[in-house]
């Protein structure tokens, strides 16, 4: 069945007494759908393991895939990815990228992979684990892009999600000026999904983004360049400064993604939990309009039990479900 996108009334439907229910009950339908399907394939594979060299059948839960650079301070990057994986009961692998040294105060620097490395992490991930999703978060250079848009289409990747990371939120450049045209030439035409912010947007579409109206044409050019749906996040194009809206645009219709601004410093690696949330989704089967709902408001809670961590800008409690349960059976 299709989980309706608007929660409230799916609760309302079941008796459920919360949204949070809601999230819940709809995540495990969609779980056990995937388990019924895993069972159906196991059953048609034979004992000599045919038709397993992606892991299908053998997997008790969906895959996602994570290529992105490593947050030394577990914020952002591959460590958000899987912890956010993990929160939303998939299994997560990753390629790493680049190594980044930082902290809540800062961006101290980086070492790049080589493109050589990457794909020869994402290759010994899908020949044997195989993925039912894959999300991008910082690549770096373009020779890394094309390493990585090369391997998306050597393994038939068809649910990709990717965050075009360009700068890290204490300023410090994530990506080359020359792997913009790669970004755009080689990855976002695969893309299932993409979530530039206003200023990658800008990047990416030459627009300017400072209100709704601009904001949609850039989400429109860069759907031209291949994205099924494109996401203009954080809410930085609104004049409502109490809120932290999205915009999405699947080729037909802008639909925004509604959230209320929560007032704080620890929002470190919120683009990646969304990004990641939304791979998530997908590899359970939503659509990709639904499953962006789902990840908003999943990192919107992630944003809201963020708690102060070292002396600077804390990131978002991407275990916050996980944490605020355990709190609850020990009291």
């Amino acid at each position: 069945m299709r989980i309706t996108q608007d929660v409230r009334e799916y609760a309302r439907q079941r008796g459920l007494a919360s949204e949070q229910e809601a999230l819940a009950a709809g995540m495990e339908e969609k779980a056990q759908e995937f388990r019924e399907g895993a069972a159906t394939s196991t059953a048609q594979t034979d004992s000599t393991g045919a038709g397993r060299s992606d892991g299908a059948a053998r997997v008790p839960r969906p895959r996602v895939l994570t290529v992105a650079g490593s947050d030394s301070g577990g914020g952002a990057g591959i460590q958000a990815d899987l912890k956010t994986f993990a929160a939303l009961g998939v299994f997560g692998t990753c390629a790493i990228t680049a190594v980044t040294a930082q902290n809540t105060l800062g961006f101290d620097g980086s070492q790049e992979m080589s493109p050589r490395v990457v794909a020869l992490q994402i290759d010994a991930v899908l020949n044997d684990i195989g993925t039912d999703a894959v999300k991008t978060g910082m690549l770096g250079n373009a020779e890394t892009v094309r390493a990585v848009a090369d391997r998306m289409r050597r393994h038939r990747v068809e649910l990709l999600v990717v965050d075009p990371v360009m700068v890290a939120s204490t300023g410090a450049r994530l990506l080359r000026p020359d792997a913009i045209d790669a970004l755009r030439e080689e990855l976002l035409p695969l893309a299932a999904v993409v979530t530039p912010n206003a200023a990658e947007a800008e990047v990416l579409s030459g627009v300017g983004v400072s209100d709704r109206a601009s904001a949609g044409e850039a989400a429109r050019r860069i759907h031209q360049l291949g994205a099924r749906l494109v996401i203009v996040t954080g809410g930085h194009w609104t004049d409502d400064v109490g809120s932290a809206d999205d915009l999405a645009f699947d080729g037909e219709r802008l639909e925004v993604l509604r959230a209320r601004r929560i007032a704080t410093p620890h929002t470190h690696g919120s683009g990646c939990t969304f990004s990641a949330a939304i791979a998530a989704h997908l590899a359970y089967g939503f659509e990709p309009l639904e499953a962006a709902h789902r990840a908003k408001r999943f990192v919107q809670r992630a944003i809201e039990y963020a708690t102060p961590l070292g002396s600077g800008d804390a990131p978002v409690d991407h275990l916050w479900g996980i944490s605020r349960q355990e709190t609850a059976d020990a009291t």
